[in-house]
């Protein structure tokens, strides 16, 4: 098992004035680098993108985050499958990201880390089908394979990514930045199982949550904070990735000096 883990979430891809996307692409790029020379495992933990859509039948593929995507193809390919769990905004995918060397996974993965049993999904609900974690209606009526027959049936491949494009926009702008859902989802996931560490994103809201039966860290934004979740054999740490360095510092002493 390889000795250090790398978990992010909330890039938004597509979402950002040029050379903001180009910054954020280039921070990324050189953290996939440097977990290839350091055979480190990645993980995604969902809105890599602020809008994907593929289409059946059909070779359109969304140009957005291509030097991102050829990346993550050398990591897949060099080191082995990123977990790729799909979030709110990118999960109408047809195969694309597999043919990339993804490990594409549409709800959450239990895995084990260590000596850890830890949970990754992104955050917009669903959790082992129960009531209490089921997904907002609203996603759920967007991921439903009926809706998404309509909807690429109706409208024209240009007209179909720009409506979702500007969804994406709005409702990114609109999400509620409440920590406290996704703290008591997290509570209550590590009370009722074997679970012993949560991770995950959505809120954009990075912290560490210590509860009685265990741990957990919300990712931030990687386009805003730079942040991602660090593992090793003892500890599980939120930190601050500086691509020109490449180094990590705490998210914790980072924020305090920024």
């Amino acid at each position: 098992m390889s000795a250090e883990h790398l978990f992010i979430s909330d890039v938004h891809l597509g979402a950002h004035p040029p050379k903001k996307e180009a910054e954020i692409e280039h921070s990324l790029i050189c953290l996939i680098k440097y977990a290839i020379r350091n055979k480190a495992k990645l993980y995604v933990l969902g809105d890599l993108f602020d809008y994907w859509m593929e289409f059946p039948n059909s070779d359109f593929i969304p140009q957005v985050g291509k030097p991102v995507l050829e990346a993550f193809k050398n990591y897949n390919t060099e080191v082995g499958q990123c977990l790729f769990v799909t979030g709110n905004h990118d999960n109408w995918t047809r195969g694309y990201f597999k043919s990339l060397g993804f490990d594409v996974e549409p709800n959450f993965r239990s895995l084990q880390i260590f000596d850890r049993n830890v949970l990754v999904m992104h955050g917009d609900g669903h959790w082992q089908n129960h009531p209490s974690l089921s997904r907002p209606l609203l996603h759920r009526i967007l991921r439903s394979k009926l809706f998404l027959m309509v909807y690429q049936g109706i409208l024209p491949k240009s007209v179909a990514i720009n409506l979702m494009r500007l969804f994406s926009n709005t409702t990114r702008k609109i999400d509620d930045k409440d920590p406290n859902p996704l703290n008591n989802n997290a509570k209550f996931i590590l009370e009722q199982s074997e679970v012993n560490v949560v991770l995950s994103g959505h809120d954009h809201i990075p912290r560490v949550e210590t509860f009685n039966s265990g741990l957990y860290i919300n990712l931030g934004t990687f386009f805003h904070h730079g942040t991602l979740v660090r593992g090793f054999e003892n500890s599980f740490d939120l930190v601050h990735w500086d691509a020109e360095s490449s180094t990590f510092t705490s998210f914790e002493k980072h924020h305090q000096h920024s």
